[in-house]
């Protein structure tokens, strides 16, 4: 047999359980009612996505939202009207994949669809057109038929007016003479890569003279440096030097079997004895 012992409950516990139920409720509407606002102020911050159509444009005078439809990111187009305001200006196409943050993939698929107004367009320099011109016609000019060039001063933009010859030959034959020291025949020509007999005939010889090597002052290397004398007859003369003296003539090498007659005739021109 149970037996329930009811305890009378006090009027002052049930207020203060009604008054914590209200606060309860009071808590939660205004949890509720921040939410709304923070919804509808997200819904009101939010922008509204913007369609990309890839149409034509010129990224001298679109707008904004041109950009943004272009499929660019709004840091990007800021950067592009930046650029515009401190006066800069696209003149190509090409022009426009420098834009700081535009990926090559991204720029190929829009250039197509970008044209450049006529006012943008990088005007043609004038004066340089005419210089080209001028310096075109000058290379093409070639002298007529019986004109002779002093082959002791030519430099390579006359020696280009001859028939035959171009930069190449031209700056080859002008590295050899001055190699030799000067030439002392025409037919010394022939010895230049890719100069052949008819190219003879344009050419003559001034009264320019030749610049001649001591031999008994040059040492091994600019002896030995001459078209005309190898390492082993640079040696000889080297040697005669220490052991007899000074030379007097090539006639004085004619023993050395380094030096044929060949040699000492052409060398005839090139060698001082002083």
């Amino acid at each position: 047999m149970c037996i329930w012992v009811l305890f009378p409950v006090k009027e002052e516990s049930l207020e203060q359980d009604q008054e914590g139920i209200e606060e309860i409720k009071n808590f939660l509407a205004g949890v509720h009612e921040m939410e709304e606002k923070e919804s509808l102020q997200y819904s009101y911050d939010k922008p509204k996505r913007i369609e990309v159509v890839l149409a034509a444009f010129d990224p001298n005078s679109a707008d904004s939202i041109e950009f943004l439809q272009c499929g660019l990111p709004p840091f990007i187009a800021h950067t592009i009207l930046q650029y515009r305001r401190a006066g800069g200006k696209f003149r190509t196409a090409d022009d426009f994949s420098r834009v700081y943050g535009l990926s090559s993939e991204k720029f190929n698929i829009l250039k197509p669809y970008i044209q450049i107004s006529e006012a943008f367009r990088r005007k043609q320099d004038t004066l340089h057109f005419i210089k080209k011109v001028e310096k075109d016609t000058l290379a093409a000019y070639k002298y007529p038929e019986g004109t002779l060039v002093d082959l002791s001063e030519a430099d390579t933009t006359e020696l280009k007016k001859i028939p035959g010859i171009g930069s190449g030959i031209a700056r080859m034959i002008v590295a050899y003479r001055k190699r030799l020291g000067g030439f002392y025949d025409t037919v010394q020509l022939k010895e230049v890569n890719y100069v052949d007999e008819d190219m003879l005939k344009w050419f003559k010889l001034g009264n320019t003279p030749i610049h001649r090597i001591n031999a008994n002052k040059a040492g091994l290397d600019k002896l030995r440096s001459h078209p005309y004398m190898n390492f082993y007859q640079a040696k000889v003369i080297i040697e005669y030097r220490r052991k007899k003296g000074k030379l007097k003539s090539l006639s004085q090498l004619s023993l050395y079997e380094e030096f044929t007659e060949k040699d000492l005739e052409r060398l005839s021109h090139y060698l001082a004895f002083d």
